[in-house]
This record gives C-alpha cells, sequence and structure tokens, in this order.
C-alpha cells in the first residue's frame, strides 16, 4: 500500500496518507492506456470536414472546347480537378472518428494512470482546498506554494470558487473526481489530489 504525503495550501507537510492498492497500486496495463488516450482525442474530433469533388461542384456542364484542332489539350469539363474551381479530387467527407472502449477497459485504465503518477512521484494529495472568494492570484499561489507549474487538480465536488480561480491558469486545470480519465491523468504533469477526492476516487473504483 503507497503512503504518501499530505499538504496543506502552504505546501508544508501536515501528515501522510495510506493509497488503496486497488486504485493507486495496480499493474499498469500500457494498451489500455493508450487505447484510452487515442480514443480520448480521436471523440473529440468533430469529424465535420467537407469539401466538394467534380460531381459536386457548380457547372461545367458544356465542355470548354472541341476535341482536336484548338491546339489545346482536350478537356472535358471546366470543373475537373486541374481547372481553378474545380472539384477536389479524393475529397474529405463528413465520418465519425469514435473509438470505443468498454467501462471495464475505461475504469482499467484510468487505475493504471493514477498508479503511474504515484509510482513516478508526480502525484500530490491536499488536506482541504478552500477559496472564499473567485481569486486567481489566490490559487497560482497555492500551485506556487505546491511547486506544481503544469496540473490537473482534482476535486471532490464542483468547488465553484475553485474552479473559477483556476480558469485564467494557462497550464492548470480542474476537474471533478467522477469526470477524470487516463488522458487528463496522463497529460496533467502533477495530479493535485484533495483528501476528499482520493476518499471518492477509491470508493467509486476500488
Amino acid at each position: 500500500m503507497a503512503n504518501v504525503a499530505v499538504y496543506n495550501m502552504e505546501g508544508k507537510k501536515v501528515g501522510t496518507m495510506d493509497l488503496n492498492d486497488a486504485v493507486f497500486g495496480v499493474e499498469i496495463n500500457e494498451h489500455l492506456v493508450h487505447l484510452a488516450v487515442v480514443g480520448q482525442l480521436a471523440n473529440n474530433r468533430q469529424g465535420t470536414q467537407k469539401a466538394k469533388t467534380r460531381s459536386e461542384v457548380s457547372g461545367g456542364g458544356r465542355k470548354p472546347w472541341r476535341q482536336k484542332g484548338t491546339g489545346h489539350a482536350r478537356q472535358g469539363s471546366t470543373r475537373s480537378p486541374q481547372w481553378t474551381g474545380g472539384g477536389v479530387v479524393f475529397a474529405p467527407v463528413p465520418r465519425d472518428y469514435t473509438v470505443k472502449m468498454n467501462k471495464k477497459e475505461k475504469r482499467a485504465a484510468l487505475k493504471s494512470a493514477l498508479t503511474n503518477s504515484v509510482a513516478n512521484e508526480k502525484l500530490i494529495v491536499l488536506d482541504k482546498l478552500e477559496l472564499d472568494e473567485i481569486k486567481t492570484k489566490k490559487f497560482a499561489e497555492v500551485m506556487s506554494n505546491l511547486k506544481v507549474e503544469k496540473g490537473l487538480v482534482v476535486l471532490a465536488d464542483n468547488d465553484t470558487n475553485v474552479i473559477a480561480s483556476a480558469k485564467n491558469l494557462e497550464k492548470v486545470n480542474t476537474a471533478v473526481y467522477d469526470s477524470i480519465n487516463a488522458y487528463d491523468v496522463m497529460n496533467a504533469g502533477t495530479l493535485v489530489l484533495t483528501k476528499d477526492a482520493v476518499a471518492k476516487i477509491e470508493e467509486v473504483y476500488a
């Protein structure tokens, strides 16, 4: 069972905490993590790109000049791909990029990502994270105290003050415990969890 330090908002160590091996100490499955990351990025694609082929471009119904005797190369339409205003040869069309994973695979990938954060000492546990008002400067101070330049802060609930305070920080994101995924964790840099968030994650995924 992994034992990690617990810090306060001033960046001082205030205790230690045991993490559940069923969530933070599993055997890392690199294949599932890879699938989860690829799937997350693929599922974010809109797939709405579209260009017209020669059959869809307007105009070009008449042969521009007779077949022989003009000195020009033969042409059948002014909407052929080589003409300005012509269609695109292999035009992209709308498509669905969705990559499907079942629930067990997603859970296993997330556990592997969390375990990887613990193994690489990229996980910080906060005793609590509370702000009296929406103040980016105050939130930035907390991240500075923890020496976090790029990270993901995971909360136990939808704390408006904390989430709004973090919005203007380019390299720090926030998420509620039940909305994180393997890609978010792997891309985080440093994973910052509140003690309450750890308890909720262990309750859901153990």
